[in-house]
């Protein structure tokens, strides 16, 4: 459903300058405009995020208020919303996000010390756990959407491709028991103002399960979520069929990304994702994971064989074995053997010397300015998607790969393939 052109802005709405002062725009992306502003009844510094896209608004709103009073997700304090003009949440304001806090170590050449390292990690398990107990699987998890205060309490922000595992059909059994359960504490939680105008009479669980009924035409989920080098195989293989586990494998990136300061698998197209994720933990097969030859694009490309792999070992020098360990545990191919942010949280790492300070000793960067691959990052930015994969046009093509990284010249070659092949039809 498009949204309807519009000939207004956020600062002529009646009933968002009635309560709130727009201030400057903070961030700007093809979905979403942030705007800082301020409560008029008590002074309070907020995000006002408009939303340009209806099915990102109505997840984004549905997740939020299922999550509310999760102290590592970023609060709803309410949303305004007509028929006709685009949806506006008002959020808490964070100043920062933890691609700040890496670029800036990156910049000094400090590797983060271990004590930070640990709260940092504790505090984005704590929030990725609170998702999946309540079913919320978030699909973008990336170091620009770990917004943090400026006291250094750190929270999972941008839900707008997020997804409520709760719909007719959901086979909780094929995730980690942990996660199978609902909360259902509302105590200690916000009050959600719904402000609907209008003709607006459709819920969102109602456009989410009319949505889901979409997707499931075309085989469950769509793989085109996520940013890149955070995008589990699965999704690069063009699974369509998926759950939580999606998640951990970009926490196991982002944990490796806070151990070494540069990302893990900086890949420059989907294809190149690939290449680099079996050159590191080796040839993806039956072997590797039980099942994967059954993955949408898994034979539409091939990858020369790799005899030695570098292994995450060599993507963590000087690093403790108890970190590489907690890396791996969530980088590994089978979903199924990834482990939880429930069980991560009681590893020993967290309880061992030296143990994690205290959020108040968090050192924290007073502006953002740390941005990843192939997103602006920043408050409410959605990627820009194309196709599901970079596959999706090949048909049946097998192509072997011989190098490690692609470059122009083999994505031309690929390209003049797949034209070649329409015109001998």
């Amino acid at each position: 459903m498009d949204p309807p052109p519009k000939s207004w802005s956020i600062h002529t709405r009646s009933e968002i300058v009635a309560k709130y002062e727009v201030m400057e725009r903070v961030g700007s992306g093809a979905y979403a405009d942030v705007y800082r502003g301020r409560r008029l009844s008590d002074g309070l510094t907020v995000a006002l995020k408009e939303i340009h896209d209806y099915q990102s608004a109505f997840r984004e709103i549905d997740a939020l208020q299922l999550l509310q009073g999760s102290p590592n997700v970023v609060v709803l304090h309410e949303y305004f919303w007509r028929d006709d003009e685009d949806a506006v949440l008002v959020l808490e304001f964070l100043k920062t996000d933890l691609a700040t806090v890496i670029a800036d170590a990156a910049k000094a050449n400090q590797p983060l010390p271990v004590g930070e390292l640990k709260r940092w990690m504790i505090q984005i398990l704590s929030g990725v756990d609170a998702c999946h107990s309540h079913m919320v699987l978030h699909r973008d998890l990336k170091p620009s959407n770990l917004l943090i205060s400026e006291h250094g309490l750190l929270k999972i922000a941008d839900f707008g491709q997020a997804r409520i595992l709760t719909e007719p059909g959901f086979d909780a059994s094929n995730n980690h028991e942990e996660y199978s359960r609902v909360l259902n504490d509302n105590d200690n939680k916000d009050t959600i103002t719904d402000t609907h105008y209008g003709n607006a009479t459709c819920t969102t669980s109602e456009i989410d399960r009319k949505e889901e009924e979409e997707e499931k035409e075309l085989g469950s989920f769509t793989s085109c979520v996520g940013t890149r080098w955070f995008r589990a195989p699965e999704l690069l293989y063009g699974s369509r069929d998926y759950g939580l586990e999606v998640d951990l494998w970009s926490l196991g990136c982002i944990f490796a990304e806070l151990l070494t300061l540069q990302p893990l698998f900086p890949g420059t197209a989907d294809i190149d994702q690939l290449s680099r994720i079996i050159g590191v933990l080796g040839n993806l097969d039956e072997r590797a994971w039980v099942g994967c030859s059954k993955l949408p694009d898994y034979g539409i490309i091939s990858f020369t064989k790799v005899e030695n792999p570098a292994g995450v070992e060599a993507c963590l020098p000087n690093r403790s074995p108890d970190e590489v360990a907690l890396v791996k545990r969530l980088v590994c191919y089978d979903p199924a053997k990834r482990a939880t942010a429930m069980e991560l949280l009681h590893d020993k790492y967290f309880s061992e010397v030296p143990l994690p300070v205290p959020v108040s000793e968090l050192r924290v960067p007073l502006t953002r300015k740390g941005l990843d691959e192939d997103s602006p990052g920043g408050w409410g930015y959605l990627d820009e998607m194309g196709s599901d994969s970079d596959f999706d046009e090949f048909g049946p093509l097998n192509i072997t790969r011989t190098g490690y990284c692609i470059n122009i010249v083999e994505r031309i070659i690929l390209y003049g393939h797949y034209i070649m092949s329409i015109e001998s039809e």
